[in-house]
């Protein structure tokens, strides 16, 4: 069994805080802290363009519903608003980069964990950017280093890496970023994320090349979706067991409402997948949110564009609906 084991350190009462909760894999399983847990996440991916009193009354009401970890990316671009922590060519970002550190110290003393997801871009979230494998590798040098000091986030080498546009990204690039992000930091967890379901043949070369910390397999949004999330989990892991490296499922982007023509999930759909994810075996699922394709505004845009309003000030009511049924299921 792979146990990553880091060490605990208490808050540090300066602002460039040190590690007080700690990221971990066991088995199957994350830790936090050395606990298993179960990452219960939300999408925040323009977090870095919020302002700080709204990012905090969001996260105050994530606890609240039982969230534990947000994703945010680092090349987030959309609507105009360039908000990436780090630029075209890998190099660092200001303001945001500062932000995205802010961010993450502050999900830190909460006790929370961030997925900070890199993509190369293809003209729907930001003009294309990390191109060529150096400029890559330069993002992952950015980010590892400058955040070092925290211990509760990862790092998602590249968004969907395997669609044949702008964003893709061969698993032997995967295999440099990922022994470049090791050199730097030797503990910290490394995935990259796959748009659809994950064939045997990629699954090895997640496990075996690229040398992944955990799959993210990024479910099919439709209709039947939420009743195969459970058998496909335990696919997943029978087919590692057979590969020999048994790692945690983490469905960090599932399907969301505003984007498959002709379904809209309703809160029943969002329970019945997170569901099927917890007893086909995942260590993760995330409550996706975005903007609405096929409106002229996008609008509601939901954690795409934070300008417009809190993420929860942004949730539909059926969104609404399913959140407060995690709550009432936390408080049993």
């Amino acid at each position: 069994m792979k146990r990553f084991v880091f060490p605990v350190v208490l808050l540090a009462v300066s602002s460039a805080a040190m590690a007080a909760t700690t990221l971990g894999v066991e088995g199957t399983r994350f830790t936090t802290n050395g606990k298993p847990t179960f990452l219960l996440g939300i999408s925040y991916y323009g977090g870095l363009g919020a302002p700080k009193e709204v990012t905090i009354r969001d996260l105050d009401d994530m606890q609240k519903y039982g969230f534990n970890w947000i994703r945010v990316w680092a090349t987030w671009a959309t609507f105009n608003n360039d908000i990436s922590a780090v630029g075209r060519d890998g190099s660092p970002r200001e303001p945001y980069l500062g932000q995205l550190r802010w961010l993450i110290e502050e999900c830190d003393r909460r006790g929370m964990i961030v997925d900070v997801t890199l993509s190369r871009g293809n003209g729907t979230t930001g003009p294309p950017r990390l191109g060529k494998l150096e400029q890559s590798k330069r993002a992952v040098e950015t980010l590892v280093t400058s955040l070092q000091s925290c211990r509760n986030w990862y790092l998602d080498l590249a968004n969907e890496r395997n669609v044949k546009d702008a964003r893709f990204v061969s698993f032997d690039e995967l295999a440099e970023m990922r022994k470049l992000a090791r050199q730097l930091d030797a503990e910290r967890l490394i995935t990259a994320s796959d748009g659809g379901e994950i064939a045997r043949e990629n699954v090895r070369e997640y496990l075996l090349n690229a040398q992944v910390d955990f799959i993210a397999p990024h479910r099919p949004r439709n209709a039947k979706s939420p009743g195969q999330t459970a058998e496909q989990t335990r696919k997943y892991l029978a087919m590692m067991k057979e590969l020999g490296r048994t790692l945690p499922v983490h469905y960090q982007e599932p399907f969301r409402r505003g984007f498959t023509a002709g379904w809209e999930p309703t809160a029943e759909d969002f329970m019945a997948d997170l569901t099927g994810a917890r007893e086909g075996g995942a260590a993760g699922w995330c409550f996706h949110n975005g903007s609405e394709r096929g409106k002229t505004d996008s609008r509601p845009r939901r954690s795409f564009d934070l300008r417009d309003g809190r993420l929860f000030d942004q949730l539909d009511s059926e969104e609404m609906k399913f959140v407060r049924m995690l709550e009432t299921a936390k408080a049993k």
